[in-house]
């Protein structure tokens, strides 16, 4: 089929562009290069299995590419949760205007299938876990996962309204090769400028699910293949947890260091809006036969080794 990725140049995106062209999709992305880089897809660029169109979605110009079109993944967006505190109409700008802009263009070209990235943090800190997609109520202490709260309000209004078939994944944290921020990026990095001390915001208490990235793509892939409702939506994640020091713990492992002293900053969260303690149940996914392959220590350490390696 025709597909487009939105912010296919990207972390996550262009993990989905290998999937899609390994499968035989003619695939269109459309990236703005301001997080993504053409360094991601250069090789299906070069084949031409890829096109780009270099585009804002704030802007006009790339909604012709929705012609014959079948289906749009619509990735892109300003992932940065601590920066949104700062930020917060800018984020609403990139995350909320740009999706309604996507769905106006599918509308607008008849494409009736839409896939979209969402997060954990629409459940805000969430008094059950593991936390299920039927949790409720959704309270975002986040100006991000506000912001994904209100793209999958418009989702399931447009896919009622216009007869359109969507996927919503609500993800824990996805780590791994080509992305560029995040704890183990953050750690990384300080550690390579000063190998025997380490800032650790917050207590280094807060518990997190990780799931490396080609794991993810696999998931939502199959759950688009599986699912059967006019909207879908699923959380994809590991079945486990792991805390902030632990990953230090893994990173300086990896790295070959010892005798490295942590610095906490305090509290029991690293910054505002930060859930300290998120576990997504992921029962939806294994009913439809799909069970993660990975927990969140080995998401971890292959993150860590694919990030030090393209640091080499």
């Amino acid at each position: 089929m025709k597909a487009i990725v939105t912010g296919g140049a990207g972390f996550i995106g262009s993990h989905l562009v290998d999937a899609l062209v390994a499968r035989g999709d003619e695939v269109v992305v459309i990236d703005s290069l301001a997080t993504g880089t053409t360094a991601n897809i250069e090789g299906h660029l070069a084949t031409g299995a890829v096109t780009l169109v270099l585009a804002d979605l704030l802007d006009d110009g790339w909604q012709d590419a929705f012609a014959g079109c079948r289906r749009v993944y619509h990735v892109a967006a300003d992932p940065d949760v601590r920066a949104s505190a700062g930020a917060a109409y800018h984020m609403y700008r990139q995350n909320v205007d740009a999706t309604v802009r996507v769905l106006e263009a599918m509308r607008e070209h008849g494409v009736k299938e839409f896939a979209f990235t969402s997060t954990s943090t629409v459940y805000g800190e969430a008094a059950v876990i593991p936390t299920l997609e039927d949790y409720s109520p959704m309270v975002p202490i986040s100006i991000y996962g506000a912001t994904k709260l209100a793209d999958e309000a418009m989702i399931s209004a447009y896919a009622a309204t216009y007869g359109m078939t969507a996927w919503v994944f609500r993800f824990a944290n996805i780590i791994g090769e080509r992305s560029n921020h995040g704890v183990i990026w953050d750690f990384v990095h300080k550690l390579r400028d000063r190998p025997d001390r380490l800032e650790i915001l917050g207590d280094g208490k807060q518990v997190k699910s990780y799931l490396e990235v080609t794991a993810c793509i696999e998931g939502i892939l199959y759950a688009i293949d599986h699912a059967s409702g006019t909207f879908n939506f699923y959380n994809v994640g590991s079945e486990d947890w792991i805390s902030v020091t632990e990953i230090a713990d893994v990173i300086v492992d990896e790295m070959g260091l010892a005798g490295v002293a942590y610095d906490f900053t305090g509290g029991d969260r690293g910054w505002v809006g930060d859930v300290p303690k998120m576990q997504l149940g992921v029962e939806k996914t294994k009913a439809l036969g799909w069970v993660p392959p990975v927990n969140s220590r080995q998401s971890v350490q292959r993150a860590v080794r694919s990030l030090l390696d393209a640091l080499d």
